[in-house]
C-alpha cells in the first residue's frame, strides 16, 4: 500500500533549526514532485515547498529564505530543511505527492496525483 511517513517535527525554540523527513513507502515507479504543506493553528493549509522529479523547486515567498527543500530519490524521500525558526512556523507539516506505484493488490500501476501525508507537528516556542 502506498503511503507518505513524515518524521521530525518536534519542539524547537526560536532560532533553532529541524530537518523534516517524508518517505513514500510501497512499490514505486515514479515520482512526479513531492513537497511540503503546513497548517497554522487557526489558519489554512499553505505551500512551504515543492520539488519536482528534475529538481525543479518552488518555495512559499516568505520561507525561501529560511527553508530549503531536497530529496534523496533512491530512498523515495523529500527533506524540508527549516532553519532560523520563529514561533510562526509552528503548524502542522503535511507532505503531499504525485507518484506512480503498484496499487494495493499488485496488480496494476497506478498514479497517485494527490498523496498525503499524517502530517507532523513542529512547536517552536521561546
Amino acid at each position: 500500500q502506498v503511503q507518505l511517513v513524515e518524521s521530525g517535527g518536534g519542539l524547537a525554540q526560536v532560532g533553532g533549526s529541524l530537518r523534516l523527513a517524508c518517505a513514500a513507502s510501497g512499490t514505486i515507479f515514479r515520482i512526479v514532485h513531492m513537497g511540503w504543506y503546513r497548517r497554522a493553528p487557526g489558519k489554512q493549509r499553505e505551500l512551504v515547498a515543492t520539488i519536482t522529479s528534475d529538481d525543479k523547486t518552488t518555495y512559499s515567498d516568505s520561507l525561501k529564505d529560511r527553508f530549503t527543500i531536497s530529496k534523496d530519490i533512491s530512498e523515495n524521500t523529500v527533506y524540508l530543511h527549516m532553519h532560523n525558526l520563529e514561533p510562526s512556523d509552528t503548524a502542522v507539516y503535511y507532505c503531499n505527492a504525485d507518484l506512480t506505484a503498484l496499487n494495493a493488490n499488485g496488480t496494476r500501476v497506478d498514479r497517485f496525483r494527490e498523496l498525503w501525508g499524517q502530517g507532523t507537528l513542529v512547536n517552536v516556542s521561546s
